[in-house]
């Protein structure tokens, strides 16, 4: 069974995704539909050895010393990506359906089930925080709705903490992420706040783009991975997409925090 401390653990996911097209005769642009996902795999890191230092009365010695401790903050995840076009009623009755064999678009989590897809904009870590009507900057930055305090509180972070949400998507301007869109709205490059995932490498080389976003009229935070087309992974394998979503470990909490996942294929 799944422990609270799921908020260190890369959870390898497997996406099946369909899209559903509905034409009507006034047009509607497509939006991000729900995501199955299946657990194929869900581990941690191990705690290291203790190491040893000898004691000899008499003696003071410096001792520089190094060490990691998991977060209390951060949840991983991490997959592939399959996906099918349809052409369906509103009843899902299918006239006709495309596979995908290399999709791109994006991948979306957010704790709420329902998400405004047309508001949605940039997260703005100095927002005003009054969650006044923001619905008409969609596709631009957020400027009353959540920012950066209120994020922490939400998930009992310190604004001095190393893995605090600012020091996690610290990236901002053209080289950070790419184009993309959600639902009809174009977020040009280096737009909104993001982070870089490392690769085989461990490095943030541009692959395993992740963006913050968010929409007024829910107030939802969404984490947003732009889909890779099998790269080099953080564990040497090769995936589609890797993923870091806010979940609160700390002071003893063991409640577990329910993520609902979007895609939206290209």
């Amino acid at each position: 069974m799944y422990d609270k401390y799921l908020d260190a653990t890369f959870v390898n996911i497997f996406f099946i995704i369909f899209i559903i097209l509905i034409l009507i005769p006034f047009g509607k642009s497509v939006e991000p539909s729900g995501g199955n996902s299946s657990i194929t795999g869900s581990e941690r890191a191990s705690s290291a050895p203790p190491g040893s230092v000898s004691a000899q009365a008499g003696n003071v010695t410096q001792l520089d010393i190094s060490g990691y401790t998991i977060t209390q903050a951060w949840q991983g995840y991490y997959g592939n990506v399959t996906g099918t076009l349809v052409l369906a009623d509103s009843s899902n009755s299918l006239l006709y359906d495309w596979s995908i064999a290399s999709p791109s678009g994006e991948i979306y989590a957010s704790t709420n089930s329902s998400v405004g897809w047309p508001y949605t904009q940039c997260f703005n870590y100095t927002a005003t925080g009054t969650f006044a009507d923001d619905t008409s900057n969609a596709g631009a930055t957020s400027q009353f709705g959540m920012n950066l305090s209120q994020i922490h509180d939400e998930f009992n972070i310190l604004e001095s903490a190393p893995d605090s949400v600012d020091r996690t998507f610290n990236m901002i301007g053209e080289s950070s992420h790419r184009d993309f869109y959600t639902s009809n709205l174009k977020f040009n490059a280096g737009q909104c706040q993001s982070t870089q995932l490392f690769d085989g490498a461990g490095n943030q080389s541009g692959l395993f783009q992740e963006i913050l976003l968010y929409e007024p009229s829910t107030a939802s935070v969404i984490f947003t991975s732009l889909i890779e087309q099998q790269a080099d992974g953080f564990d040497g394998g090769l995936h589609d997409f890797e993923m870091l979503v806010l979940e609160n470990g700390r002071e003893g909490d063991t409640d577990i925090t329910t993520y609902y996942l979007y895609v939206e294929l290209e």
